[in-house]
């Protein structure tokens, strides 16, 4: 995907945050492939040593609250993205919010920084902001303080975002196909105006160059203005689908409405609600000044539909690069793995379990890698899914968010309710535990082998308790373990041995002929 119309070919030195989430982690390859250099700000910048980028930019550890880090991350930097927030850590997150922008503003004037970029939300006119949702009026805090600030910003507002693996695209893909019948919140008949991923893709490279004196925001939208109504009609028509009945209720707040989503979509209720909530009022831009600095092309921005077809395709072809789930789920676990066996926190509960296995190393780490999404996890399928089903019910991820990639794994990637903590490619996978638990929680799967020059699968369950209710967790589930955790490490040894014995047969057969 190439990013058009970016200015005067100039080259900077960029900072991006958020590298780790859905628009920064697509940012970065086209910041590159305009020839600009990047350094990336994150918490763990772990997280993104195994993207196709990684050994192109520069990485600083650090975080948007701490002005030490940030003053850091700063030195030498031409423009600085702005893509976080802090939505859903917390009854807090507006005060977060707040604090975070104002320390990057004052940090990046006095390291000398040249512009500030930052990726807001579309609000609606003539709406008090003291109506909007907190997550709006948050986003457009956020803008303020940097407009406001000494430093030239430029604040570009979106509306829907859609593009493969945007929660705004997910959110529609799963309503539609999942429910040929739907009864909808009334925001249904919103106007709202949506823009593709590749546009704000677009435009954001195109705002590190735009002249000095440009310090203001801007709308920015795809050429189509659509209820959510039409959306989802249009969605089902560009995917195939049979015409879908929508009756929309008055009765679903957005509260109920968010819920309804996170049961029927892999979008959490914690994540649907500022989608919802952002619903209630129309968002339509009310100017296309951007065009004056990112000029439009002949096929962009691009239509809606033709957005959807692109998005579809990736999916299709297993091309999604980044997905809403890239960047950890707010108010989840964060915690590394305690330091084993110097680990002086509490108590840590271990389940711990090995066995030979009758293939070679690279058969077993197949299997390992493989592992969640369609291919599942190798135990008591319906225990699984009762466990998901109640972490969605309690607002948490649930099993839904699948795989980025069908076969492959990173650091940093969601998996169902886990996240790829640390991957070694053919030794060792390590999944933290992003399910609402009172505690934290990781499952360790390694390859080696024994004395004997045998494959060894070795599985590790941990368990950090917060509290008593912590402890009384652990024990009330402990009778099952040797269920889920004793089953998968059978059916793990015995996949990748079946996966052995399948070759040899198909070997033979094939030699036979």
């Amino acid at each position: 995907m190439g990013t058009d119309g970016n200015g005067d070919g100039e080259r900077l030195h960029c900072l991006v945050t958020g590298a780790s989430g859905y628009v920064g982690g697509r940012l970065v390859p086209e910041l590159l492939r305009a020839g600009h250099r990047v350094r990336c700000l994150a918490r763990s910048p772990g997280k993104l040593r195994d993207h196709p980028w990684a050994a192109d930019v520069e990485t600083a550890r650090g975080d948007v609250t701490d002005a030490a880090s940030v003053a850091s991350a700063m030195r030498g930097i031409d423009v600085a993205y702005y893509l976080v927030h802090a939505l859903g850590t917390g009854s807090g997150f507006e005060d977060t919010d707040r604090r975070a922008a104002r320390i990057f503003a004052e940090q990046a004037h006095a390291s000398g920084v040249r512009r500030i970029v930052y990726l807001g939300g579309l609000t609606p006119r003539g709406i008090p902001e003291r109506e909007l949702s907190a997550h709006l009026r948050s986003r457009a805090e956020v803008g303020r303080i940097f407009l406001d600030g000494p430093v030239p910003a430029t604040v570009l507002r979106a509306a829907v975002v859609i593009g493969s693996g945007s929660a705004s695209f997910e959110m529609l893909r799963y309503l539609t196909e999942r429910l040929p019948v739907m009864v909808t919140p009334s925001w249904v008949h919103t106007r709202t105006q949506p823009i593709s991923i590749r546009d704000v893709l677009r435009y954001l490279v195109g705002s590190a160059t735009m002249p000095k004196d440009v310090d203001r925001a801007f709308d920015i939208g795809g050429p189509d203005v659509l209820t959510y109504r039409e959306m989802m009609c249009r969605y089902a028509e560009v995917a195939g689908l049979r015409r879908r009945l929508i009756l929309p209720v008055p009765v679903l707040t957005p509260r109920l409405s968010s819920h309804w989503v996170g049961l029927v979509t892999p979008v959490p209720a914690s994540l649907a609600r500022p989608l919802t909530e952002s619903l209630r009022h129309e968002v339509v831009c009310h100017e296309h000044d951007i065009a004056r600095y990112v000029p439009d092309l002949p096929d962009r921005p691009l239509p809606f539909d033709q957005a959807l077809r692109l998005a579809l395709q990736k999916v299709r072809d297993a091309q999604v690069t980044t997905r809403w789930s890239s960047a950890s789920v707010p108010g989840a676990p964060s915690d590394p793995l305690p330091t084993d066996p110097d680990w002086a926190g509490g108590s840590l509960y271990r389940d711990e379990r090995q066995s030979p296995v009758h293939a070679s190393r690279d058969a077993l780490w197949k299997v390992i890698e493989g592992i969640g999404g369609d291919n599942g996890w190798y135990s008591f399928p319906l225990a699984w899914a009762v466990r998901g089903w109640l972490d969605r019910f309690a607002g948490g991820v649930g099993l839904r968010r699948g795989r980025r990639d069908a076969e492959h794994l990173r650091a940093g990637d969601s998996l169902d309710f886990w996240r790829v903590e640390e991957i070694e490619p053919g030794r060792l996978l390590r999944l933290r535990a992003e399910m609402r638990l009172p505690g934290l929680a990781w499952l360790e799967m390694r390859v080696e082998t024994d004395e004997a020059g045998r494959t060894l699968y070795r599985q590790r369950a941990l368990f950090h308790p917060r509290g008593l209710l912590g402890h009384a967790y652990w024990w009330s589930v402990w009778p099952f373990h040797a269920l889920v955790f004793g089953g998968m490490a059978r059916n793990i040894t015995r996949a990748a041995a079946k996966a052995v014995n399948d070759d040899v047969t198909a070997l033979k057969s094939a030699k036979a002929r």
